[in-house]
């Protein structure tokens, strides 16, 4: 098929040798847990992908960001969801990278991602019932030179094998609390990971629980973002939660197109049928490139992410028509004979479980249409 093959040929050109290594062992090995994914993907230089090479990075803009997390979700969903957020997390700390060059101990953090390929964890999209995706759970207690941390993130995507935190909290003002991110090294004593995803989908994302107990964070490692005058997100916040959608749904487009390229290669239906199919499946793709274009233009503004969330929506709604299709056209022998298409049609579906919800969309966006700025709780 030849959008994917294209996500493979740029995959392979960031990341070489990751897709061949990845064939080589089964689905059900690569999503369970303790999978051996995480660590070929550290050693095919992954971490770096979005980073820009003036940083020691790969460089990718966003459109061959796109590709490569869509061609490593048809391989391995949990590997692809799972670095999404550590691709997400990077993308929103570099944003920062002139600005915080000069201050030390940031920088050496930001530094050593690229250089030694660290993994970034992201407690941002917290899962939790009625709850914006950037709401910090975590509260700071002031400290000699920091601040003492507590909470938890669950579920945290990479608990198992991250090399630093990235997290919402809330410190103390004169005034009440303000949101802050944190950046923590894994080894900071008071960090603790705790079983927390009880399903075998995904599995391999190691998306269990983080605590932080009385975890010193150096004043240094906390980056303050700020609220705009009409309480939209600021620039910080929201190039982030547009890479975050960007790459998240990329992820389920990757593995939707894992199942349509299944049934594409067993011929099953008339051509009407799966013409039918394979437009449906690419006009989620090209939703997300449209995304991906915007953000590369530097479009990364409040209209943006108004339009970031329409195409995410839009896109997820696509990708469960497509899903289903493939699955009825793949047939029932297809579907007894390996769990493979049974797995991939489950995980497929789980993009409506990332915020935010299109419940919690629905008024903000309402509003917005009718010409305020979009306001996400």
């Amino acid at each position: 098929m030849r959008s994917t093959e294209r996500a493979a040929e740029v995959c392979e050109r960031f990341l070489p040798g990751l897709l061949g290594k990845l064939a080589d062992i089964p689905l059900s090995e690569l999503e369970a847990p303790g999978s051996p994914a995480l660590a070929h993907f550290k050693a095919c230089k992954g971490p770096g992908l979005v980073i820009p090479e003036a940083y020691q990075g790969s460089g990718a803009t966003p459109l061959e960001a796109l590709a490569v997390v869509r061609a490593i979700a048809a391989a391995s969903p949990s590997l692809a969801v799972g670095t999404a957020m550590h691709h997400f997390s990077v993308a929103t700390l570099f944003t920062l990278a002139d600005s915080i060059k000069s201050s030390g101990m940031e920088w050496a953090l930001l530094e050593g991602i690229a250089e030694q390929g660290l993994l970034v964890s992201s407690g941002f999209a917290e899962g939790r019932p009625g709850q914006g995706i950037l709401s910090p759970t975590m509260t700071a207690a002031k400290a000699e030179g920091g601040y003492l941390v507590n909470g938890s993130k669950k579920p945290c995507s990479l608990a198992r094998s991250m090399d630093l935190l990235t997290a919402s909290v809330a410190l103390p003002t004169d005034s009440g609390s303000e949101m802050a991110v944190l950046l923590v090294p894994r080894g900071t004593p008071g960090i603790t990971v705790h079983p927390f995803w009880k399903s075998w989908a995904l599995a391999g994302a190691e998306s269990d629980e983080v605590r932080l107990t009385d975890a010193f964070v150096d004043e240094q490692l906390v980056v303050r973002p700020e609220l705009g005058g009409a309480g939209e997100l600021d620039e910080l916040q929201t190039v982030g939660f547009i890479w975050f959608e960007l790459l998240i749904s990329a992820s389920y487009l990757g593995m939707a197109g894992a199942l349509v390229e299944r049934a594409h290669a067993a011929g099953r239906g008339s051509a009407s049928d799966r013409a039918e199919l394979f437009m449906t499946y690419e006009s989620a793709g090209l939703l997300l490139e449209g995304v991906a274009r915007m953000l590369g233009d530097g479009e990364h503004g409040n209209e943006a992410l108004a339009k970031t969330l329409v195409a995410r929506y839009a896109a997820q709604d696509a990708l469960g028509v497509a899903v289903r299709r493939a699955v009825e056209l793949l047939g029932g022998m297809a579907f007894i004979g390996s769990s493979d298409v049974a797995y991939l049609a489950a995980v497929s579906h789980g993009l409506a479980f990332h915020p935010p919800s299109r419940a919690s969309f629905a008024a903000p966006f309402l509003d917005h249409v009718d010409g305020h700025p979009l306001r996400l709780a």
